[in-house]
C-alpha cells in the first residue's frame, strides 16, 4: 500500500477525487435544465455520471496493476518441483524453419517474426530489417 502513497499517486487521487466530483456535479446540473424543458440535457444528465465511473474505473485497475508490479515474480524454474536427487535439464531452443514456398513477402515476414521472439523486449519499430 505504500506504493499508492508516493507523491505522484497522491495527485492521482486528488485529479480522480476532482474529475468524479465534477462530472457528478456537471450531470446534476443536466438533470436540472433537463426539468427546465431542454430535452438534449437528459442524454448529458445520464452522460456525465458515465464518465465519473469511468474515471473510478481507471483509477481502481491502475491502483491495481500498480499493486501487482510491487509483488515479486517467481520464476518457472523455482516453481516447478525438481525429484530429489536430479538436476534439472535446459534444452537449447529449437529453430524452426519455415516453408516460405518461394514467396519473398512471406519470407521477410518470418525473418520479421523470428527477429522478434529473439528479441522479446524489443519493439516492431527497431526491425533491422
Amino acid at each position: 500500500m505504500r506504493r499508492l502513497l508516493t507523491p505522484a499517486w497522491l495527485a492521482r487521487h486528488v485529479l480522480a477525487v476532482a474529475l468524479v466530483c465534477g462530472f457528478l456535479a456537471l450531470g446534476w446540473w443536466q438533470i436540472g435544465r433537463a426539468a427546465g424543458g431542454n430535452a438534449l440535457s437528459w442524454a448529458y444528465a445520464f452522460e456525465w455520471p458515465v464518465f465519473a465511473g469511468f474515471v473510478v474505473f481507471m483509477w481502481v485497475r491502475e491502483a491495481r496493476h500498480t499493486l501487482r508490479a510491487a509483488a515479486p515474480e517467481e520464476s518457472v524454474a523455482e516453481t516447478a518441483p525438481v525429484p530429489a536427487g536430479r538436476r534439472p535439464v535446459r534444452t537449447a531452443p529449437r529453430r524452426t524453419e519455415y516453408d516460405d514456398g518461394g514467396d519473398p513477402e512471406l519470407a521477410e515476414y518470418n525473418r520479421y517474426l523470428a527477429w522478434l521472439n529473439a528479441n522479446p523486449g524489443a519493439k516492431p519499430a527497431d526491425f533491422p530489417g
